[in-house]
């Protein structure tokens, strides 16, 4: 089953031209890792194929009226601003908003997503904390537990793992690993291309205005390509235990 399609799709904003002729579909049961310079568009890929953002070309999302379009994908954004001192359970149940009529109490099925979203983030210490008072890293696993709680067949996340300490950011990415095991499918924006590697089953890169390489990560993080795209050289072998990717020194 298609989850996004994007045709022909580009972006112009104020009067640049940040994307042009992107083409590509995501199906159920992938982790796909976008990558590229800072700058590149990775962020304006996304929201614009949600339709946050003006677009030309065709994207499945945009189209979707806001209440189906919050049935279809769940977005967790660069920004991590909490808004109001509310306890930590009471931030992850807003995730199921979209599921829910105007005016209509949560049911069953709702607080059980809450707790597989709880869980899946290892929040169960904090869930009656106070999400304001919580380190940066511990706000960032909160609000990706809002987006699990969501269940949406997609869920895009730009630079979810930024901020957290390594434990947590190899939890966090095998957590979207497993529910692409599921069935579901992960879009996240991400810097580390060695966790980039190790844990997505496709790689997209964005450079100059479009997209430079769409594949496997073995494919896409080629030594020309990385060399080309973000000016360093790099090792990067199979091992049994997974990809191992370690970028080495800058080049001219």
């Amino acid at each position: 089953m298609t989850l996004l399609t994007l045709k022909d799709f580009g972006v112009t904003r104020r009067k640049r031209e940040v994307l042009r002729d992107v083409n590509m579909t995501v199906d159920q049961g992938e982790l796909i890792g976008i990558i590229g310079a800072n700058g590149a568009g990775k962020t304006t890929l996304m929201r614009a194929a949600m339709g946050l953002i003006d677009s030309t070309g065709h994207s499945s999302l945009a189209g979707l009226s806001p209440y189906a379009r919050g049935r279809a994908v769940a977005w967790m954004p660069q920004s991590r601003e909490i808004a109001w001192p509310v306890d930590v359970e009471t931030l992850v149940r807003l995730g199921r908003t979209p599921h829910l009529a105007a005016g209509q109490r949560p049911q069953a099925e709702d607080f059980a997503a809450v707790e597989r979203a709880l869980l899946r983030m290892d929040l169960g210490a904090l869930r009656g904390r106070t999400a304001t008072r919580l380190s940066g890293g511990e706000q960032a696993r909160v609000l990706i537990a809002r987006a699990l709680a969501q269940e949406t067949p997609l869920l895009m996340a730009d630079e979810p793992i930024a901020g957290l300490d390594p434990a947590h950011q190899i939890a966090t990415m095998r957590s979207f690993a497993d529910l692409a095991s599921e069935g579901h499918s992960v879009i996240v924006s991400l810097h580390d291309l060695g966790l980039a590697a190790r844990h997505c089953t496709r790689l997209i890169v964005i450079d100059k205005g479009g997209l430079a390489a769409d594949g496997p990560p073995q494919e896409v993080l080629s030594a020309a390509r990385v060399r080309e795209t973000f000016g360093i050289s790099a090792y990067f072998k199979t091992t049994a235990e997974g990809p191992i990717f370690q970028p080495l020194e800058v080049v001219a």
